[in-house]
């Protein structure tokens, strides 16, 4: 979708990511998440971004620059992302990556990683079309009880 603006995230729009998080999980979305969107903001090196179509916000994507750590380079981390169900497949999540891309880029971060689970076929083909493939790390575990 050409016409959508892709902008920083502003610690206003946690409302709108909250309503489309919603959306798109069917349950309810709790005020930790709403306060971890608009903290984001103030994060040194913020690579998040939404899609804003008449003043709207239509998607998110949240990333995370980490430096170092585990073996690590810098690299970005794509740590949650949505697009409005009414607005899904019209090009707003690839236009969201590709800023990320190049936020990543200007800042000389060569690796951008997420993690999807496996039985999320629709993602996993989403982050696939953009480029993305297995990487070197296993994603652990642990459940307190």
């Amino acid at each position: 979708m050409e016409d959508a603006l892709i902008r920083k995230l502003k610690a206003d729009d946690a409302e709108d990511i909250s309503k489309i998080y919603a959306a798109i999980t069917q349950t309810p979305v709790k005020d930790d998440f709403i306060h971890i969107i608009a903290e984001q903001v103030n994060r040194k090196e913020d690579a998040s971004f939404v899609a804003e179509l008449d003043g709207r916000v239509v998607g998110y994507m949240i990333s995370i620059v980490i430096s170092g750590g585990f073996g690590i380079m810098k690299s970005t981390w794509i740590a949650n992302m949505g697009v409005n169900p009414k607005f899904m497949g019209q090009g707003i999540g690839e236009n969201l990556a590709s800023r990320i891309f190049e936020f990543s880029s200007e800042k000389g971060i060569k690796y951008i990683y997420t993690s999807v689970r496996w039985d999320s076929p629709d993602l996993l083909s989403f982050f696939k079309t953009l480029g993305f493939d297995r990487s070197n790390f296993i994603n652990l575990r642990k459940m307190l009880e």
